[in-house]
């Protein structure tokens, strides 16, 4: 029975392996549309990781983006 169960556990991850290498391909597929319409995949990528933050923590960074681009003489 135990082997029985580490199988039907090894085959989940595995399903779920595959699931995961097709999500990974059709992410790809959008990324080579976004660049195919003239996008800057890398602005893109960056909007994603803002688009996923807390808007609170968002707010900060942005805030703290800010204070050192002034500090560099950036603005």
């Amino acid at each position: 029975m135990a082997d029985q169960q580490l199988i039907q556990y090894l085959e989940r991850v595995e399903n779920i392996n595959e699931e995961i290498k097709d999500k990974t391909d059709d992410r790809k597929d959008v990324f080579l549309e976004i660049k195919a319409q003239g996008y800057d995949t890398k602005i893109v990528r960056a909007i994603l990781a803002l688009r996923a933050m807390d808007p609170d923590k968002r707010k900060e960074h942005q805030a703290l983006l800010d204070t050192y681009m002034d500090a560099a003489g950036l603005q």
